[in-house]
């Protein structure tokens, strides 16, 4: 980051530290100062007593200096509760207003920014973690990057839609979700992007629209300017619920809202203005060193000795300590750096065999089978508009399982949201849980509800089925009977649930409440 931008975040902070002082003086509420500092990247917590500050890394791509200045920080200000999220950030919990304003302003000196980190701003850029890594149609972080450097540019100009999420997949595992974010694109085998808009998971959840085929990368910003031309002209500024470019499938039709796209496309192009970019792929020159590495969490990338190791801390809850450790361990290595990931893990790549050895000895905590590696949401302990704790049900979940000697295949990867909002995207997870409340003898009981059978691999995707309600404490008991039932099956849960799917409802049954 060039000093005159860092020059520009800094003169912004002045207001920020005013109206916060306000609001932990008790001279402002919570809601008006969430409405506020959502574009500083922070939100007071459910307490009202701390805050959290969310570091934005334009598609996960978190270089070392980086790594060190959150270690840094986490030692400076005794940090003790970090977690990844789904949308490729880190969040920083349990802040005193001083902590907050201090990470903020030197996080500008490491290339991080704060800025529209939450709030009614574009979000972090999203992209596929082992973009440039992994076999793949091409490498799409450059133009992830560029994206993200462009969408700063419009945090300070007018209206835009709630949470505008772009992200990027370089193949069809899609695991960025772009085919349903607000805008996606897709990379295709000839090298060009297809691009999907009006998408998002949460209340009334769509699926994007196609809104172009095989697009010249480098005329990417001329589609997110598209973009927010449609939302200027058609969103619902009336109703801030409705105030996500999702709600424009609703208002518009499919077939309107993919004409108004094109529509304000044609404007953009005729405005003369040059959107074009060019951007140069980084060059990987290091080679293995001969030391062949496999393992349940080493990925073997596509050059040729190389290595990825993937970290997965129990539901994103990553112990504060790991960051100065991986810091310690990678700091000597030549082209490292760490890629979070969009299920709340992060991959370490660009590692040599004896690397990854070294950095496999330290990150020795991780999650153990697919199960563990489950999608966990902050949870209401913590979050204003949680209703559930989603990081106890999980870690009461793998407790259970881990108990019950239930196999590696037994289960898959689940996804927990504390609310509808579906920040552990429940929505499209094989096994998803969403918080609640259910009534008994007209007392609340803490619930979920269960979704089964989402899909976001691209050109498969689906909503999971809502099967029903599932008080929370019998949750681990019934994954376990899942759990089972798939052993017993003897092919893994995957094959189980498409062969035998009948046994999972008939268990179902026995623990939703009616």
């Amino acid at each position: 980051m060039r000093q005159a931008e860092q020059d520009l975040w800094k003169e912004k902070l002045g207001e920020f530290r005013e109206k916060t002082e306000a609001f932990y003086g008790g001279e402002m509420d919570k809601k008006d100062y969430k409405g506020f500092s959502g574009k500083y990247g922070s939100y007071a917590q459910r307490d009202g007593k701390a805050g959290m500050l969310r570091l934005r890394f334009t598609g996960g791509i978190m270089k070392k200096d980086q790594l060190k200045f959150i270690a840094d920080s986490i030692e400076k200000h005794h940090i003790d509760l970090v977690h990844l999220t789904t949308c490729q950030t880190v969040q920083l919990h349990n802040l005193k207003p001083a902590q907050i304003y201090d990470i903020m302003e030197h996080a500008l000196e490491h290339g991080i920014v704060t800025m529209g980190g939450g709030g009614d701003y574009p979000r972090n850029v999203t992209m596929s973690p082992l973009s440039g890594a992994e076999e793949e149609y091409f490498d799409v972080a450059p133009y992830a990057r560029a994206a993200g450097r462009y969408l700063l540019g419009f945090i300070d100009k007018k209206k835009m839609p709630r949470k505008l999420k772009v992200a990027f997949s370089n193949r069809p595992e899609n695991v960025p979700h772009a085919t349903f974010r607000d805008l996606g694109f897709t990379a295709r085998r000839d090298g060009t992007f297809d691009v999907y808009s009006a998408g998002g998971l949460g209340a009334n959840p769509r699926f994007g629209l196609k809104v172009a085929e095989a697009v010249d990368p480098e005329m990417i910003l001329y589609y997110i300017r598209a973009m927010w031309e449609v939302f200027l002209a058609y969103g619902n500024y009336e109703n801030r619920a409705k105030a996500r470019t999702r709600y424009m499938q609703q208002t518009l039709g499919e077939e309107g809202y993919q004409k108004a796209f094109q529509e304000k496309l044609q404007e953009v192009f005729a405005s003369g203005e040059d959107l074009r970019i060019q951007v140069e792929c980084e060059e990987i020159k290091k080679t293995g060193d001969g030391t062949r590495a496999e393992g349940r969490w080493i990925v073997k990338q596509k050059q040729e000795g190389l290595y990825a190791f993937h970290y997965h801390p129990l539901g994103g809850s990553i112990h504060p300590s790991r960051f100065r450790e991986i810091y310690d361990c990678i700091a000597d290595m030549d082209q490292v750096e760490i890629r979070l990931s969009p299920d709340e893990s992060m991959y370490v790549i660009h590692l040599t065999g004896s690397e990854v050895r070294r950095l496999e000895k330290v990150l020795d905590d991780g999650a153990k089978t697919l199960f563990e590696a489950s999608v966990a949401c902050i949870g209401a302990s913590i979050c204003q508009v949680g209703v559930r704790d989603s990081q106890k049900l999980l870690k009461a979940a793998v407790e259970a399982v881990r108990a019950s000697g239930l196999s590696d295949e037994a289960l898959p990867q689940i996804h927990i949201s504390g609310c509808p909002s579906s920040c552990g995207t429940h929505q499209i997870g094989r096994i998803g849980f969403r918080g609640g409340v259910k009534m008994i003898d007209k007392v609340p009981n803490p619930a979920f509800n269960l979704f089964v059978n989402g899909c976001d691999e691209e050109g498969r995707e689906r909503m999971g089925k809502e099967l029903g309600a599932i008080l929370e404490k019998d949750i681990p008991a019934f994954l376990v009977e899942v759990g089972k039932a798939s052993d017993a099956y003897g092919k893994g849960f995957d094959c189980w649930m498409e062969e035998r799917e009948e046994e999972f409802q008939q268990i179902g049954k026995k623990y939703i409440i009616g």
